[in-house]
């Protein structure tokens, strides 16, 4: 019986705290005041700018019943209508069920010029205690905040909250709008605005907050806050991993991952996906969970390197993700849209690159990728648009190469190529970051969880394909495309991909010995892909020794600059693999 060692909850300890972590909300409540005390005015200003999804019933209430405000004002009451809200914002939402754009909306927007207007007025009116600001948008009510507190969220627990149907989008109050289209609006508007709040604002900070567990939150100070993202973007790192069950989901993540087994299935988890998973910081012993894309915002040339924070800013580039069919079925046929199409359609600066790399397979396990020579473009679109029309099934053989895959297996998909994985694969997805442009062509027939059709997409999908991508060219091109790059004792190092059209490069390596890797000014992300434990160590002693599991995906900063990875513990001498990627020069 498989027995997991793989880590669920990695965390980033941090040691040598001056000022420790408060948790609880009457600890809170103490700390808040003894500032107002300290500062001796006759009016304290507090603001709490708080992410999209928190709970404010639980936040809100904490600070009116801890401060005991003269004043407070609630920034969403100052919106303007969600009429004027709907009307500002569907231009990115669009009435598309999955695609919109990057939102250059800012919170300002939101805001009712006369209502913000009155609001300071009646702030200026308070002569004597404590004004309490609150919510999304706060921080624009009063250039003159004297303790200012930023309550963050991460994306995994926003989501968990719309499930529920807990909260609504930003200005709005349709609690029961669909999870999909919550979610899209959020992705392409609230956390945007938000975003741009937090990076405007971050330097005024007093206090940061952590609320993702109901009533029990967790407040450091802004320094000691910034402090752990220079630490940790200084040393090997993992993100929080989370899962989620699919229509084709599979069961390998269960036993590997350690998962609840009484589940249908998992189908998909997100491992290294900055802007979705967080971090988890031990701090003395108190845990501090913040969303991993503060990492990326306050840490950008550290953890990205100067070449990639010049190229895309600060955005994460890479991303790496698990699919698994072990058990279930297949993933959807479908297609990335071109770069120049994403430009143009979605104002995206970069598509979706991707490759699929086998950590198992199943025996008769296969992956659709590319098209066979004889598939008729034409015919092929008149059938897919016919069986979504009338609900009669598309013949995917027909039209897309099957490849049998095995193990370990590297499969190249540059965007516009049609591909998906099959059953019984456990595929390691590494791709570039835009990771919500899929455009399905097929879904076998079969309803999301939530028993209805998921959204097929054929008419961008027919605008991106690229037809020439037919068996031959795949099969030179895309299809385990290893080769060698160095061999010497106790390792083999060989390079994987990707395809000359992507941006990301890969290499693997084969080792029962240390290896030295060097990061190339470029963030590494790699896998352990082969062996039960592996020890990452920095020949110069830049920070302490990280241990990684199978399956674990793992973060190199840029400025670590050097470092070695070498079998450990449960691995004993056997052979151990790592698949690495990086930014191409």
């Amino acid at each position: 019986m498989y027995t997991s060692n793989y880590d669920k909850n990695p965390q980033i300890i941090i040691k040598d705290i001056d000022q420790p972590a408060v948790t609880g909300w009457k600890a809170i409540a103490g700390t808040i005041d003894r500032e107002v005390i300290a500062r001796n005015q006759k009016k304290t200003i507090i603001a709490v700018e708080t992410y999209p999804g928190t709970a404010d019933r639980e936040v809100l209430g904490a600070f009116l019943a801890g401060s005991d405000p003269a004043l407070c004002i609630r920034a969403e009451n100052l919106y303007k209508s969600e009429e004027e809200i709907n009307r500002i914002t569907f231009p990115d939402v669009t009435d598309d069920r999955i695609f919109g754009y990057m939102t250059r909306l800012t919170i300002i927007d939101f805001l009712d010029k006369d209502k913000l207007e009155q609001a300071r007025k009646n702030l200026d009116e308070v002569e004597k205690g404590t004004v309490l600001l609150y919510g999304c948008g706060a921080s624009e009510i009063s250039s003159d905040i004297d303790i200012f507190i930023y309550s963050d969220l991460t994306r995994f627990e926003i989501q968990q909250r719309m499930r529920r149907k807990e909260l609504a989008n930003l200005g709005t109050a349709d609690y029961e709008l669909e999870i999909s289209r919550k979610y899209k609006r959020a992705f392409f508007v609230d956390w945007r605005v938000a975003d741009r709040i937090k990076i405007k604002t971050c330097s005024k900070w007093d206090f940061v907050l952590d609320t993702n567990k109901a009533d029990a939150p967790v407040m450091i100070t802004a320094g000691m806050f910034m402090n752990a993202m220079e630490i940790s973007a200084r040393r090997p790192f993992r993100l929080v991993p989370f899962f989620d069950p699919g229509p084709w989901g599979g069961q390998w993540m269960k036993e590997v991952c350690d998962l609840d087994r009484s589940a249908v299935n998992y189908a998909w988890c997100f491992d290294c996906v900055p802007e979705e998973n967080s971090l988890l910081y031990n701090l003395n012993g108190t845990i501090f969970e913040t969303p991993a894309i503060n990492l990326v915002f306050f840490q950008p040339v550290a953890l990205l390197g100067e070449r990639v924070f010049a190229r895309f800013g600060a955005e994460f580039p890479i991303r790496f993700d698990f699919l698994d069919t072990m058990g279930g079925g297949n993933l959807s046929l479908q297609v990335h849209p071109t770069t120049e199409y994403i430009r143009e359609q979605f104002g995206m600066s970069y598509t979706q690159d991707e490759s699929y790399y086998l950590l198992d397979a199943g025996k008769d396990a296969r992956v659709y990728l590319g098209l066979r020579e004889d598939a008729v473009p034409g015919d092929m679109i008149r059938e897919l648009n016919a069986a979504q029309k009338e609900g009669t099934a598309f013949d995917a053989d027909k039209y897309v190469a099957g490849w049998p895959a095995r193990k370990h297996d590297h499969f190249l998909i540059p965007a516009g190529t049609v591909h998906c994985s099959g059953s019984d694969c456990m595929v390691l997805e590494i791709s570039a970051t835009p990771y919500i442009f899929t455009f399905k062509l097929w879904d076998w027939g079969r309803p999301g969880l939530d028993g209805m059709p998921r959204p097929i997409n054929i008419e961008h999908g027919e605008r991106v394909i690229q037809w020439n991508r037919t068996e031959s060219w795949v099969r030179k091109e895309l299809v385990n495309r290893i080769t060698p790059v160095n061999t010497k004792d106790g390792c083999r190092e060989e390079r994987t991909g990707m395809h000359e059209f992507e941006f990301i490069e890969t290499i693997r390596h084969w080792f029962s010995k240390k290896v030295v890797h060097s990061c190339e000014d470029s963030v590494n992300v790699l896998n352990l892909v082969e062996g039960r434990e592996a020890i990452i160590e920095s020949p110069s002693g830049a920070f302490e020794p990280f241990v990684v599991h199978y399956a674990e995906t793992f973060v190199i900063p840029a400025g670590v600059q050097e470092y070695t990875i070498r079998p450990y513990g449960e691995a004993g001498n056997k052979e151990c693999a790592t698949i690495k990627a990086f930014i191409r020069r």
